[in-house]
């Protein structure tokens, strides 16, 4: 295997001959290339792998993670993630190697044409397992110490324009979809958070969301979100306590079909009486709107940054925007606002001497 310095240097000699920007793309390239060699092409010996051991670390791992009071959905994706990642990589946990890792991740992005993002994402949860295993001292060294982080390429993320939010509120067709809208404009809202919510906890303008890592906060909901759920809830007839319920599934004509489509939750027969609706679900639907009034990139997350955006340049300080999202570190809010060159050109005129 070559040796990451000796890669370095590589990478260092030829740097004058080639543009800066593509050095890592370089390097990531020779890692793919060079990976079965040494001095000569390397002849090991593999030593038969054992997927059970990988199973019942991997196993230990998890159960920590649901001690820890991690989210069924977190654990999930540790666990899908570190799974997949041992597999190919084709070892028992404890005899992989820095170049294994760097290799897999090489390949992933190369070969199988994953995104930085998912690539990063990947790499978190590999990571978070050979920490775990170092901490509990299964392992004396953790092999990510020596892979440098994969970082997704930085991008100037677009808040809503005060134009599209009101294209896309008399892009509604229906009761329901008003409140959708109209609830994440004012709460900030997660998408997994305002599915759950339930109508009973809704009271005086505000209501208890349970976020990230299982931790609840305070949502606030404006007149706007308030007449938008009361109009709503005056067309539901049936039980289910969730205020975006799940619909049961319709077979039939294509008159009931299109009925189901716009406005089944009106009939009680057609909504399920004790499940939310679901993520994806919400995705699709907001989605559908942005594309019938002509706005671009339409989906759950965007009206986060734009709430929180459009809340700072009214003057509600940075720590305050970072509460209300669920924010434990105001660093996290920051990435998420879209601060123009221009407004941070008037600020400068009007804050600094």
């Amino acid at each position: 295997m070559v040796d990451k310095e000796f890669l370095d240097t590589l990478v260092t000699t030829i740097c004058p001959y080639i543009q800066t920007e593509q050095l890592a793309n370089v390097k990531m390239q020779l890692d793919i290339l060079l990976h079965d060699y040494d001095v000569k092409k390397m002849t090991t010996e593999l030593t038969v792998y054992q997927g059970d051991v990988n199973h019942e670390m991997l196993v230990r791992f998890l159960r920590a993670k649901v001690v820890k009071g991690c989210t069924k959905r977190t654990v999930g994706f540790y666990q899908t993630e570190c799974s997949k990642a041992l597999a190919k990589m084709g070892k028992p946990y404890n005899e992989v190697t820095p170049d294994d890792i760097r290799y897999l991740f090489a390949l992933r992005m190369r070969r199988d044409g994953v995104t930085r993002t998912t690539a990063g994402n990947e790499y978190r949860a590999l990571s978070a397992f050979y920490s775990w295993l170092q901490t509990e001292e299964i392992l004396i060294k953790n092999p990510m110490n020596k892979v440098d982080p994969i970082r997704p390429l930085k991008q100037k993320k677009k808040a809503f324009t005060q134009m599209e939010i009101e294209k896309i509120r008399a892009g509604c067709r229906t009761k329901r979809e008003q409140v959708i809208i109209e609830m994440m404009l004012s709460t900030w809202c997660r998408i997994t958070e305002l599915v759950n919510i339930k109508i009973a906890d809704i009271s005086d303008g505000k209501c208890i969301v349970l976020g990230k890592g299982n931790k609840e906060r305070e949502v606030y909901i404006n007149a706007r979100a308030q007449i938008a759920i009361d109009m709503y809830l005056k067309e539901r007839k049936d039980t289910n306590p969730y205020l975006l319920p799940r619909s049961v599934s319709v077979c039939g004509s294509i008159k009931l079909k299109r009925m189901f489509q716009c406005d089944w939750y009106k009939y009680p027969e057609y909504v399920d009486p004790d499940r939310p609706m679901d993520k994806s679900s919400v995705e699709g639907l907001v989605r559908g709107i942005g594309r019938r009034v002509g706005v671009e990139k339409v989906h759950p997350h965007r009206f986060r940054r734009t709430g929180a955006t459009m809340a700072l340049r009214a003057g509600m300080p940075l720590i305050q925007v970072s509460k209300l999202m669920g924010h434990e570190n105001i660093a996290t809010t920051q990435i998420y606002l879209d601060i123009s060159d221009e407004e941070l050109e008037a600020a400068h005129v009007k804050y600094v001497i």
